[in-house]
């Protein structure tokens, strides 16, 4: 092993990275309020949760008024996706007030559903105003970004983060358009037990254009990121082994006020609820500067099974 690994996850420049990102958000209008999203060209198995929440909202915004922004969606994922397929989006206008919009959208590929989604839209304005205040951690700066930490793994001396960072390198060492810098640096790709409880920093790696709804909806995206894994934290287990199988069943995103992905956010993440095969996990995101900025909340399936 050695550090030109690196390469592996470079081989485009960061711009163009971001760029596949923000295509990928590019739905096509086909009849009426009806799109139809990009076909990703990462090798998932099945299609990302965060896709199909993102390109839904991004529907939804193409239905509503420039001066209304998402505040809030809640969606069930149905099926499982094909990333081979495209993936349509049907969406309905539920009502438009004097300063809220509501919009249904269902996801389908090959007729049939794969996930619902409702959101609301809202006219900017000012009000009464309080938060949570941001947790105390070490700054982004001082933090080795994922890909880095799996190169140390790989470099390391042999163990099971190592053998899992190896069955799934080429997963762990593509091209990514969103950094992550988790906080508790020794628990990556560990499976010793802690808290259900960690942070991460994100950013998306290049600029981005000064879009806000582009930049709610790439938070749509990157949120389903790191949340499900908050609730094996506890039990020393990884969704990496094949013994696991986990997936997203619901995902529910609150946008407070304006942010920027190109600008480090944290991302605070907890599970209080593990238990029948299920696991809750929630998520407050913050600016680097303290703000919140956003409220995650999704259930997952994390089932364990014996082992071969």
């Amino acid at each position: 092993m050695n550090e030109n690994l690196h390469q592996e996850a470079l081989n485009q420049s960061p711009a163009e990275i971001v760029k596949t990102l923000i295509d990928l958000m590019a739905i096509e209008q086909i009849d009426g309020d009806i799109y139809r999203g990009p076909i990703t060209n990462e090798p998932w198995m099945r299609v990302f949760g965060g896709q199909v929440v993102s390109q839904a909202l991004m529907a939804a915004c193409h239905t509503v008024e420039d001066d209304r922004l998402p505040h809030s969606l809640h969606a069930y994922f149905v099926r499982p996706g094909d990333p081979k397929l495209p993936i349509i989006y049907d969406v309905s206008r539920d009502r438009d007030g004097k300063s809220f919009s509501s919009r249904r959208v269902v996801a389908k590929q090959g007729g049939t559903p794969i996930l619902n989604l409702s959101c609301s839209f809202q006219t900017q304005e000012e009000g009464l105003h309080h938060q949570f205040s941001m947790p105390d951690v070490v700054g982004p700066e001082n933090l080795k970004s994922e890909t880095q930490l799996v190169i140390d793994v790989l470099n390391g001396p042999p163990s099971y983060s190592q053998q899992s960072a190896l069955a799934n390198r080429q997963h762990l060492l593509r091209p990514r358009p969103i950094e992550f810098r988790p906080i508790n640096q020794d628990r990556y790709l560990s499976l010793k037990k802690g808290e259900p409880a960690h942070c991460f920093w994100f950013k998306a790696i290049a600029p981005l254009p000064r879009d806000q709804n582009l930049h709610r909806v790439l938070l749509a995206y990157a949120s389903d990121m790191m949340l499900l894994s908050t609730a094996l934290l506890p039990h020393g287990v990884s969704w990496h082994q094949q013994k696991m199988q986990v997936a997203s069943l619901d995902h529910a995103l609150w946008m407070h006020e304006d942010f920027w992905l190109d600008e480090w956010l944290l991302y605070a993440l907890e599970a209080p609820w593990s238990g029948g095969a299920r696991g809750m996990n929630r998520g407050l995101v913050y600016t680097a500067d303290g703000k919140l900025v956003a409220s995650v909340a999704q259930e997952g399936l994390i089932r364990q099974h014996s082992e071969a």
